[in-house]
């Protein structure tokens, strides 16, 4: 999960812009910012840094990006725990005529394509990152269309998209800029991550991970890169592809966890989609918890901020007071995508405070998005018995997260799941609540698919262990968990 952005407008200092957008799409990713700007004198600029796109876009630096007309930036989030400089995004190539690129997602096919670049298109790699791969592998599709030596087309970039259709698998939104070019935005045939596009004044563009970012900067939505196509913003206007594109099946997380509620994604709202899976997690709690069970709870009380939406009809459903009874510092980021496992443990109480008359002497009802790893669970309830809550019922807005995702949310490996083979009766204990429930995967996926009829299915595999694209297997997965620990010592 990583935020992008692109600008396409013959306004100046496009930079301003970017970094506006690259802070409302901070919550996607905190390890790393970059953006580069290409101006009227042909200058092209890139600037990227670990850390928060406050702090790696400093007065001076934001200074230096003046100019450009349009650009692209990114905001990253280590999908296997790296947390290396080198891999901090935009990434960019020389030839043919200059590509910059930024990317949302994960590659699975990573090792064959890695070797085919290499050995057969002769490019080199700098970083194990997936995107700098992905990159080299577009540049080298564009050569191919660009050997007859014309002038550069819209119809070549379409055609090289194609071609990188064909040899990549996983997930993938992307954001290109071609120097003296425009801007090309796509996405993979399965669309699993979201990417959606706006304008401004018949002529100004922006594509985004998610819209918010779209409302922010004044721009109207004008729809989603489908699945499988290429967009390309040049000269003042836009051009779509135009041939068959894929089967649109978006990662759920994106809905329970990962997007902002005042986002769209995929044409679905994201806060009424978390509404309606309170709904019906209040409909199998009342079939889980007994008649005296439900009768002893005093309040329900969400866990910031994510399940907070999801709490409110369950405490209408269930006829219960809702109380904010945690607090949260706003200055520390999010738990879940924090590079490494000992700085996750170390933020939860940090991050959240109680606020204990909520708590004394009461049977509380704790909703979260979700349970992954367990630590941030067992903590929160820890918690909420030392501010005196007499009982804590757990419910969790997701099902059990069973199986690693591998198309960009940092799960990579089934021993740090909580879920895994482990029933909610062992799980409730370990966490240390006195009873726990999950949504059901049919219930989550209908409340989702309500606000969007034309879907057919998501990207569920952290739940079902389906995996959408070929070649994710033992093999890989065991692969994936030993890059992940040569990453982390």
């Amino acid at each position: 999960m990583c935020a992008i952005v692109g600008i396409y407008t013959k306004k100046k200092n496009v930079c301003l812009s970017l970094y506006n957008a690259l802070t409302v799409l901070q919550h996607r990713g905190q390890d790393a910012a970059g953006m580069s700007v290409y101006g009227e004198d042909n200058t092209l600029k890139i600037h990227k840094n670990n850390g928060l796109v406050r702090d790696v876009f400093s007065s001076e630096i934001m200074e230096s990006m003046m100019g450009g007309t349009y650009g692209i930036g990114h905001t990253r989030y280590p999908t296997a725990g790296q947390i290396d400089n080198s891999e901090a995004q935009p990434f960019y190539v020389n030839s043919p005529y200059g590509i910059v690129l930024v990317h949302n997602g994960n590659l699975v096919n990573t090792v064959k394509l890695k070797s085919d670049v290499e050995n057969n298109n002769k490019r080199h790699i700098n970083s194990s990152s997936d995107s700098e791969l992905l990159l080299n592998v577009f540049a080298d599709c564009l050569t191919d269309e660009a050997q007859n030596g014309n002038n550069l087309t819209n119809l070549m970039i379409e055609n090289a998209v194609k071609k990188l259709h064909s040899r990549v698998e996983g997930a993938y939104s992307v954001i290109l800029l071609i120097v003296g070019y425009g801007l090309v935005a796509f996405r993979d045939p399965n669309g699993i991550r979201p990417l959606i596009y706006g304008v401004k004044d018949s002529n100004n563009y922006i594509v985004a991970s998610e819209s918010v970012a779209i409302d922010c900067l004044g721009y109207d939505i004008v729809g989603d890169v489908n699945p499988g196509q290429t967009i390309i913003f040049k000269d003042n206007d836009m051009y779509k592809s135009q041939y068959p594109e894929g089967s649109l099946n978006p990662c759920i997380f994106e809905y329970v966890y990962l997007a902002r509620p005042d986002s769209i994604i995929d044409g679905i709202n994201v806060y009424k989609s978390r509404l309606e899976m309170g709904k019906s997690l209040a409909k199998k709690i009342k079939k889980v918890l007994t008649k005296q069970e439900l009768d002893d709870i005093d309040v329900v009380i969400p866990i910031p901020d994510t399940s907070r939406s999801s709490a409110l009809p369950i405490s209408i459903l269930l006829k219960k007071e809702l109380r904010e009874a945690f607090v949260k510092n706003r200055y520390i980021g999010r738990t879940f995508i924090m590079p490494g496992q000992k700085i996750r443990k170390k933020s939860v109480k940090q991050k959240l405070n109680t606020i204990d008359v909520e708590f004394k002497n009461k049977n509380v009802l704790l909703i979260d998005d979700s349970i992954v790893r367990g630590n941030t669970s067992k903590q929160i309830v820890e918690m909420a018995k030392e501010a005196g809550a007499k009982k804590i019922y757990f419910a969790s807005a997701s099902p059990k997260i069973t199986y690693p995702n591998v198309y960009g949310i940092d799960m990579p490996y089934v021993e740090e799941l909580i879920a895994y083979n482990r029933s909610t009766e062992e799980i409730c204990n370990i966490i240390g609540a006195d009873k726990l429930i999950f949504q059901n995967l049919s219930d989550l996926e209908n409340a989702v698919k309500k606000f969007n009829s034309k879907i057919n299915s998501f990207d569920s595999s952290c739940f079902s262990g389906k995996y959408i694209t070929p070649g994710v297997n033992n093999k890989y997965l065991d692969n994936l968990y030993k890059i992940r620990n040569q990453k982390n010592e």
